[in-house]
This record gives structure tokens, C-alpha cells and sequence, in this order.
């Protein structure tokens, strides 16, 4: 895919399977643009890197996308043994290639406008760098060489939040666009805190991966940067996205964080409308907008509608001012706050499909314990080394041997409609003419039934919930791993000293544990600057069924307590059971996302509740 050239985007998606490196004489030669050798495919830009060049540990094996300033390839990370994409800085229009891989400045005319430029682009990744959300694309490193420079971050695989609008059957309903703009909105409120601002937000640039999960793409930092110092170059700005203030510098109209805010409301705007809100020059003179609150009001609350108007203000003093604050208007609470249950997919499920049938995604609570697995279940084994082997359930999630959870007491039934129980009475008693009638009883109303236990919306409110300062970093290794092949392993290293634990949900849904700590392995205390390998002791090998894993990731200051997550103490692990976490989740009352735990302090008055939290994911595939 090649992008316009006036287009800086990061990381593009693809749905293609993942090229071997061609170093590895056992894979299959890469195909698709710009394979081969050199550069000499009729689809390759003429600037690209050949397939095959090496830049230090990392080995080009294809071409992801061509922009007017940066280049994307995938790579092959040979001493991590992992796939990601890798942006060179390439100003096509000044710069290019004279060598395999130098680049050299076209005029001398150029020379400042394209060291601007490369410094933008140094600072944009190591901006990118210091951040860890899982809606916030990540930088694992960068570095300048060959006369330009270069960033590597992971290789998503997904559709663009416009792919995903486009692919529905009708416009996205509440929920699911409240579960959209919760991580969004959280990861804006980390990059504003540290005064940073996107500006570019817009639905090709929202990456939805894991179904339900999206990634904020492309500060585009470079083609800023430029754009004010040469004439060649004009600020590329998405009409219905960008606000007021970006088209020029106006007294009064600063760029902030109500700058991102209008540019995300327009989002949503897209997905209710199908298409942007006027352009804000014209609204300036003379507004046609019509207020969403008005036009569908029928579809979604009027408070929903209303923050996104109030976002939508052609004036910045008029819209929200933080991401908090918007937040707050659209009903979720403070950060990581409030969880909305995303739906098993983007694309419509099918016509009468029992929730999260799909692609791995949870399945309905069950209504008593679990029961033990068919005989014909797909196992993993664990225990390389351990004298009695652990059997770990298909998905990496441990099979349930502890003891079986004990089923709910029983519901009592719900009495019968009044005027029966009422004529009932009357008929037992004795006709006695002074007794006068009894009142009619009134049934209570039953209980609406609790939500159903969503683990990944639990999880992500951990990571919401998550302080700034206190960072953790996950390597984890490949992320797509071939059943009966490959085994799951991961580091983990924090800047900070902390007490590590680690959940995880395996493929099938009801294989839901704490992986770490574990009886297997108590030593949880993670030193600054530490980093360990996980799992110790023991090994998981993946035998599906495919789908995506998922691992959360927490360190805290002081250790905490897991008992209200209402998880049972198996053999080895903490197992959870969806009905028990139902019921637990209902019952919790604590200041912190219930899978973060609870502090352990023995002085309250004196304990530190913040912890750090990531999330990553790997995709069980079969051969």
C-alpha cells in the first residue's frame, strides 16, 4: 500500500501473514510490493530499502507504505526473534537514497529544512517512547544513522476505525462508541499531562486490533515541522477534523488539548452521520451545523449527543478544556473509572450468535461451576523439569483442578402475581364475617441480574486505571504462535521497584488465571532496572484453540491482595470463574479496578495504592 504523498502515517494496516526473514533459508521467499532483490520491483518506491538489507538486528523483509516523508517496512528483529515495523525518516520531495542505505540531501537549499524535519521526527519517537497505554502506538527504540533516522514499534495487524464504520450494517450504537472513546480518551489525558497533542486525529487513523481495541496512530511530527518552513510544503489538515485554530494562527485560539477533543468528536460525528461535520473554516462565517442532540435524538441519550456538540464548538473556549472533563460529560466517569462491555467484534455478528461466540471472545456466564473438560479437549502441558506435570488447559489458560467452585445458593422463586396470592389467602381462611379481608400481598419486584463478568473490559480498566509514573515494560517475544509448536515466554523490566503480578485469559474464556505469582513461583518482588524472564520453572506450550491470549501485567508498590476478585486457590494458580467474579464485581467497593487488587498496608495512613500496568496479546494460529 502507498500512501499520498503528502500522507506521514506510521504504521498501516494489513491483514497478511507475517514474512519469514529470508536469512531463514527454511521460509518461503517474501512476495508483494516492493519484494525481491533491491529495489527493483515495478511496485517498489525507488527510495526504499532493498528486502534483505540489515540494519544492525533488524532485517527488512518487506514494504508496509510510502509517505512524502517516511518510509515503513517490516522487519525481522533477529535477537528478539519477533516481527515489527520499522520507520525510516525520508523526505522524498529533498532527500534521497545515494548509497544501499544512506541519504543524502538533494540541495543545499534543503539542508535546514530537512535537519528540522529529522530532529522532529527524533522527537516525536522519543516522545512515543515514554509512553505505555495500549491505545497509544508504542516506540521500542530509535536511532539516527546513514544520514537519517529511524524508529521501531510494533507490527499491528487490524482495519482502521473507517474500515470498521464502513464494514457495519448501521451506525454505531452507544455502547460501543462509549467503550471506543474510554481508552481514547485516556490515552489523550497521558499525552496532554505531558503536554503533547496529537492534532491529526481521525478515523484512518484509529487502528482497531483485537476486535474492540483501538490504537491512536501517526503524530506526524516531521510533516509539522516542515510545513512552516518551506513553501513546497502546506499543513496537510483533514476537513471536518480539524478545528478552527489550525488553520492559522488566530489571536485567542491556541492549539490544546480542546483542539484533539473537536477532532475526536468528530470522530464519533463519522460514525453516527457517516460522514465529518461541516469544515470549521465555513462555520466560522456561517455555521450550518445542526446539532447531533437534535438529529438523533431517537438513537442515542441527548447527553451522549450533547458532549459530542459541545466538543464539535467552532470556538475553543466553548468545548471541553481536558480529556477529563470530557469524560465526565459523556457519562464515564474518571479515568479507568467506569467499564464498558465492548462487543465481541467491529464487523456485525450474525443473525442470533450467542455473545463473544466469535473469534475467541467470552462466552455467556455459566450458571454453576465448571464443568471438567471433555476427553476429547485439546490440553498444553506445563512442567518441563516439575516432578508431576500441570495440565494447562487449550489457550494457555490453566485447567480448573482445584477443587470445584460450590454453586450459587438458591435463588428464591419469585412469589406469584398478587391477585393470586391474595385469592389464595382468602380461600384458606375460615369465612368469619367480622374478620375483615387481608390486604392484597404485594410481590417484590425481582433484582435485575447482574452483567456478565467481561474479563478484558476488567482488564482494560486496570491498565486505565494505571498511574503515569509508574511505568512497566512487557517484551513479548513473537505475537503470533503456531499450535503444537511454540511456547508462550515474556519479559518483563520496570524503572521503578515493585511487587509483579500477572493474569491471564487463554483463548477459551473459562481458562482464566493469575499466572504470576504462582505456587511454583512466590518471588514476585520485581528491583529497579530488574528484568525477568516469565514463566520460571515451568513452560507453556501452545496447543490452541486459535485465537488471542491475553496477559495483564501489573506492579505496584506494595503487594495486594486478590481475594475480592472472588478467585479460588487451585493447585498452582488463582483460577477465576466467571459466575464468582460476576458475583464479586457486584459486591466490590473498592477505589481501585478490582483485578489491580487491594493494597496490602498495614498503616494505611502511610501506603502507596499506585501501580503500573500494561496489557499485550499473542495470536494462537494453527499451521
Amino acid at each position: 500500500m502507498t500512501l499520498p504523498p503528502d500522507d506521514e502515517r506510521t504504521v498501516l494496516v494489513t491483514n497478511k501473514a507475517v514474512p519469514a526473514p529470508l536469512s531463514n533459508a527454511s521460509h518461503m521467499p517474501v512476495t508483494g510490493p516492493g519484494a525481491g532483490s533491491g529495489t527493483g520491483s515495478d511496485d517498489a518506491p525507488h527510495n526504499a530499502l532493498a528486502i534483505g538489507t540489515r540494519l544492525g538486528e533488524f532485517e527488512i523483509t518487506g514494504l508496509l507504505g510510502e509517505g512524502g516523508f517516511g518510509i515503513v517496512y517490516l522487519a525481522y528483529d533477529s535477537s528478539l526473534e519477533r516481527h515489527v515495523a520499522l520507520k525510516e525518516y525520508m523526505p522524498s520531495a529533498f532527500a534521497s537514497r545515494t548509497t544501499l542505505s544512506e541519504v543524502r540531501v538533494k540541495s543545499e537549499r534543503h539542508v535546514e529544512t530537512f535537519q528540522a524535519g529529522l530532529r522532529s521526527f527524533v522527537n516525536e519517537a522519543r516522545m512515543l517512547a515514554q509512553f505505555d497505554h495500549p491505545s497509544l502506538i508504542k516506540v521500542y527504540r530509535f536511532w539516527e544513522a546513514n544520514g537519517t533516522a529511524y524508529m521501531i514499534m510494533p507490527y499491528y495487524q487490524g482495519i482502521t476505525l473507517k474500515q470498521a464504520l464502513r464494514e457495519r450494517t448501521g451506525p454505531a450504537d452507544e455502547v460501543w462508541l462509549k467503550s471506543l472513546l474510554a481508552p481514547l480518551l485516556d490515552t489523550l489525558t497521558l499525552i496532554h499531562d505531558q503536554q503533547c497533542f496529537h492534532r491529526d486525529i481521525a478515523p484512518d487513523n484509529i487502528m482497531m486490533i483485537d476486535e474492540c481495541q483501538p490504537v491512536l496512530l501517526d503524530f506526524g511530527a516531521a510533516r509539522r515541522a516542515i510545513s512552516g518552513m518551506d513553501q513546497a510544503f502546506t499543513v496537510i489538515l483533514k476537513q471536518g477534523y480539524a478545528p478552527i485554530e489550525q488553520y492559522a494562527e488566530t489571536p485567542g485560539m491556541n492549539q490544546g488539548a480542546w483542539t484533539d477533543l473537536f477532532a475526536l468528536a468528530s470522530v464519533v460525528h463519522f460514525a453516527i452521520d457517516g460522514k465529518p461535520p461541516p469544515p470549521a473554516v465555513g462555520r466560522a462565517i456561517s455555521d450550518p451545523y445542526v446539532p447531533l442532540a437534535q438529529r438523533y435524538a431517537d438513537q442515542y441519550s441527548v447527553a451522549f449527543l450533547s458532549a459530542i456538540d459541545k466538543a464539535l464548538s467552532v470556538r475553543p473556549e466553548d468545548r471541553p478544556q481536558s480529556a477529563a472533563e470530557m469524560r465526565v460529560l459523556l457519562g464515564l466517569g474518571h479515568a479507568g473509572a467506569t467499564q464498558y462491555v465492548p462487543p465481541s467484534s467491529v464487523r456485525p455478528p450474525p443473525p442470533k450468535a450467542p455473545a463473544g461466540a466469535a473469534n475467541g471472545g467470552p462466552t455467556p456466564a455459566p450458571t454453576s461451576a465448571p464443568a471438567p473438560p471433555a476427553s476429547g479437549r485439546k490440553t498444553i502441558m506445563i512442567g518441563a523439569g516439575i516432578a508431576s506435570a500441570l495440565v494447562v488447559a487449550a489457550g494457555l489458560g490453566y485447567l480448573m483442578m482445584g477443587k470445584p467452585v460450590p454453586a450459587p445458593e438458591p435463588v428464591a422463586q419469585a412469589l406469584p402475581p398478587a391477585a393470586t396470592v391474595a385469592a389464595s389467602a382468602t380461600a384458606a381462611a375460615p369465612a368469619t364475617p367480622a374478620t375483615p379481608a387481608a390486604p392484597p400481598v404485594v410481590a417484590p419486584v425481582p433484582a435485575a441480574a447482574p452483567a456478565p463478568f467481561d474479563p478484558l473490559a476488567a482488564f482494560q480498566s486496570v491498565v486505565n486505571g494505571a498511574s503515569a509514573e509508574r511505568s512497566v515494560s512487557v517484551d513479548s517475544g513473537p505475537t503470533r504462535l503456531q499450535i503444537k509448536r511454540d511456547r508462550l515466554a515474556f519479559s518483563v523490566t520496570a524503572p521503578r521497584a515493585g511487587y509483579l503480578y500477572v493474569h491471564m485469559l487463554g483463548t477459551d474464556p473459562t481458562n482464566f488465571v493469575m499466572l504470576f505469582p504462582n505456587t511454583l513461583d512466590k518471588k514476585n518482588r520485581l528491583k529497579a532496572g530488574e528484568t525477568i524472564k516469565l514463566p520460571r520453572g515451568f513452560s507453556i506450550q501452545i496447543t490452541g484453540p486459535a485465537g488471542r491470549d491475553h496477559v495483564l501485567v501489573v506492579l505496584s508498590d506494595v503487594e495486594r491482595d486478590f481475594s475480592a476478585t472472588g478467585g479460588v486457590k487451585g493447585a498452582d494458580f488463582l483460577e477465576y470463574y466467571r459466575d464468582s467474579a460476576t458475583e464479586a464485581l457486584r459486591n466490590y467497593t473498592g477505589s481501585t479496578p478490582v483485578f489491580a487488587g487491594v493494597p496490602k498496608c498495614p498503616d494505611p495512613a502511610n501506603c502507596s495504592t499506585l501501580y503500573g500496568a500494561t496489557m499485550f496479546s499473542v495470536e494462537e494460529y494453527a499451521k
